[in-house]
C-alpha cells in the first residue's frame, strides 16, 4: 500500500469535522484537523494539505479569506468547500477564488463520494482493504458537548434560511458563526429586558413553534434604520406606511424563521408547526421576569444576518422551553 494522501479538514465545528472523518474513512488518508482558516494555511504550508476541505463561516479567518491567501501565495493543493451556506453567490465566489468544488452540509459518505468523482479526485484516492480498521485514530473515543451538535445543526439551518432570503431579496446574505448557549431563566429575563429597552430603535417579531416534545419561541429583531434600505431593496417607491412596514417585516420574518425551522426540523426528523408572527408591543408582550426566573435551563441559539451592500441587519434568537431539552438531546445524539 502506498503512503496515505495528506488531507486537511478545516471547520470550526467539531461535529462537522467528525462527520467528514467518517465520510473519508474508506480511503487511505493522513488527516489533519484545524478549526479556522489561519490554521489551515499553516497546515498547507507544512505539506499536510494535498486536499483541503474548507468551511466558510469560521472565526479568526473564514473560508473566503483562506482561499484568497492560498491563491495570492500560490500554495499547493486542491480545495473543496464544504459549507451550510448554500447561496448560489457563495458557490460562485469560492469557485472564482480557486476552489475546485462545493459540497453542501450535512456531509455523508455517498454525497462526498459522488462529489469527489465529479471533481476527478476519486481516482487519486486509494481504498483501504475491507479488513483494515477504518475508524481513524483521531476519531476514536472523541466526545462532543451537546452545544457542538446544536452549533452545527444551526450552521446548516441558517445557511438554508440565508439562501431563501437571498432569492427573495436578490442580495448576498452575510452570516456569522451562530452563538449557542445553555442559559437559565435569569439570563433569559435579561435578554428580553434588553429587547424591551431597545424597542425604540428596533422592530421585534415573535413566533412560537411546536413539534413532538419540542417547543419554543423565535424572536427576530431589525434595526429600524434597516427598514429604509429594505423599502429600496423591495422597490417600494412610496413612503412606507405603518401597514406597509408591517408587511415587509412579516415577509422577511416568514422566510427567515420558517426556512430555519424547516431545516432544523429536517436534521432532527421533526416537523414544526408555527403560530403566525406578531410584532412585539402590538399583540404580543414579553413574559414576566418572575415567571422566567423559574426556568432552570434553556437552550438559546442566536443567529445574525446582514445583506451585503445594504444597511440591513437582523438577529434571530431561538429560545427552547426547558421541557424540550430531553427530546432535543435524544434526537441529536444519533448524529
Amino acid at each position: 500500500m502506498s503512503a496515505p494522501i495528506p488531507v486537511v479538514i478545516c471547520d470550526d465545528s467539531p461535529l462537522a469535522r467528525k462527520q467528514m472523518i467518517r465520510a473519508l474513512s474508506p480511503w487511505n488518508l493522513d488527516i489533519t484537523q484545524v478549526s479556522h482558516g489561519l490554521e489551515a494555511l499553516e497546515a498547507v504550508r507544512a505539506g499536510k494539505g494535498h486536499l483541503l476541505f474548507l468551511d466558510l463561516n469560521m472565526p479568526i479567518m473564514d473560508g473566503y479569506q483562506c482561499l484568497e491567501r492560498i491563491r495570492s501565495q500560490d500554495l499547493p493543493g486542491l480545495v473543496v468547500v464544504v459549507s451550510g451556506d448554500i447561496q448560489e453567490e457563495a458557490r460562485k465566489r469560492v469557485m472564482a477564488l480557486g476552489a475546485i468544488g462545493f459540497i453542501r452540509k450535512p456531509i455523508n459518505t455517498q454525497n462526498l463520494h459522488d462529489a469527489l468523482a465529479a471533481y476527478g479526485i476519486l481516482n487519486e484516492l486509494e481504498e483501504l482493504p475491507e479488513e483494515t480498521e477504518t475508524r481513524p485514530a483521531n476519531l476514536s473515543g472523541e466526545t462532543l458537548a451537546l452545544q457542538d451538535y446544536y452549533q452545527e445543526l444551526s450552521n446548516v439551518a441558517m445557511g438554508q434560511a440565508a439562501e431563501k432570503l437571498a432569492r427573495l431579496q436578490g442580495a448576498f446574505i452575510e452570516i456569522p458563526v451562530p452563538r449557542v448557549r445553555l442559559i437559565d431563566g435569569e439570563e433569559i429575563a435579561e435578554m428580553l429586558d434588553d429587547l424591551r429597552i431597545d424597542s425604540r430603535r428596533t422592530e421585534t417579531l415573535c413566533q412560537g413553534f411546536l413539534g413532538p416534545g419540542i417547543a419554543g419561541e423565535a424572536i427576530l429583531t431589525f434595526d429600524r434604520h434597516s427598514l429604509e434600505d429594505m423599502s429600496r431593496l423591495m422597490q417600494v417607491n412610496e413612503e412606507p406606511t405603518p401597514s406597509l412596514r408591517r408587511e415587509m417585516l412579516m415577509s422577511v420574518a416568514n422566510v427567515l424563521i420558517s426556512a430555519y425551522l424547516v431545516s432544523l426540523g429536517d436534521q432532527l426528523d421533526v416537523r414544526f408547526s408555527q403560530s403566525p408572527p406578531v410584532i412585539l408591543g402590538t399583540h404580543y408582550h414579553m413574559p414576566s421576569a418572575a415567571h422566567l426566573k423559574e426556568v432552570r435551563t434553556s437552550l438559546s441559539i442566536e443567529v445574525g444576518y446582514r445583506l451585503e451592500g445594504y444597511d440591513i441587519s437582523s438577529k434571530l434568537l431561538l429560545l427552547f422551553t426547558e421541557d424540550s431539552l430531553q427530546t432535543l438531546n435524544e434526537r441529536t445524539r444519533y448524529l
